[in-house]
């Protein structure tokens, strides 16, 4: 009975992957053109990163208090002009920093 199961989990978990990756090309079968649904597609990749990390740096840390210190640090690195290889040194510094003195 559980291998019955288990096959019907992976059934229904590969159709609806597929379905997500299919469906978008059967609906929009030519060039979008609207300016709103292009734009709001284009932030689209954006958003789901920041959705995805966001939770992650805050409980990366043995402290939530260091991992959010870490993303105001690397925040204002990279308003300030840091590229990406800064804006992580600085916030893996400023993890090892409030660890080390604040915990």
């Amino acid at each position: 009975m559980q291998g019955r199961n288990t096959y019907l989990s992976l059934l229904i978990m590969t159709l609806t992957i597929y379905g997500i990756r299919v469906i978008p090309f059967v609906i929009f079968r030519k060039e979008i053109t609207d300016k709103r649904i292009r734009s709001f597609l284009y932030y689209v990749p954006y958003v789901t990163l920041a959705v995805m990390t966001f939770p992650a740096i805050i409980t990366a840390t043995s402290s939530v208090w260091s991992g959010v210190i870490a993303l105001v640090i690397g925040i204002a690195v990279a308003l300030f002009g840091g590229d990406l290889f800064t804006v992580a040194i600085s916030a893996c510094v400023a993890v090892f920093l409030s660890e080390l003195f604040l915990i």
